[in-house]
């Protein structure tokens, strides 16, 4: 049951992602409505990869390494402020093309460092995939990137930084409370 719900949560997710990508004039035609539909599928795909991933049996696919749990930490923090970054136009947006994107995929990846489970694998992997997909179709779509030239506010850099701190501190207490240990 956990691994049926985790794949569904995975196709509820990049489907609902990559409509405006694989059907540009459907999701066009949708409107305003269609950022709903965006939203609740995401929501329900996200629901369902957490009850999946819950509810899946242990599996290992290949060891576990704790040894990579500080490194696994410190992609978080990157991948959190790649987040914030894209958000708030910080200068990480003029050398990244992506940055949320990147972020899924440096949160993927480390994930996949220190968890060798199947579900893990199914998870982390899947939205890997999903991110790399969602590039691909991007690129192809838009492929010049014009880079901003406009100065960046040091407050806007700044405030990402400590949002991508706060947050990783804040995710690591939701691990905690979660069961899980996140800093080694």
């Amino acid at each position: 049951m956990g691994y049926t719900l985790l794949i569904l949560g995975l196709l509820a997710w990049s489907g609902s992602h990559l409509w405006k990508r694989v059907a540009p004039a459907s999701r066009a035609k949708a409107g305003d409505a269609g950022r709903g539909m965006v939203a609740l599928i995401s929501l329900i795909g996200i629901a369902l990869m957490v009850l999946g991933y819950r509810w899946a049996p242990y599996d290992q696919v290949w060891p576990e390494s704790r040894s990579l749990v500080h490194l696994n930490n410190l992609l978080m923090l990157l991948s959190f402020y790649l987040f914030a970054a894209s958000g708030m136009k910080t200068n990480a947006t003029k050398i990244v093309r992506h940055p949320q994107l990147w972020g899924v995929r440096l949160w993927a990846i480390a994930h996949l460092m220190v968890n060798g489970d199947l579900a893990s694998l199914i998870l982390f992997g899947g939205l890997f995939v999903w991110a790399q997909v969602e590039v691909s179709f991007i690129n192809r779509q838009e492929p010049v990137w014009v880079k901003s030239t406009a100065p960046t506010n040091k407050g806007k850099e700044i405030g990402a930084i400590v949002g991508a701190v706060l947050l990783t501190g804040v995710v690591g207490y939701i691990h905690i409370l979660l069961g899980y240990q996140p800093w080694g």
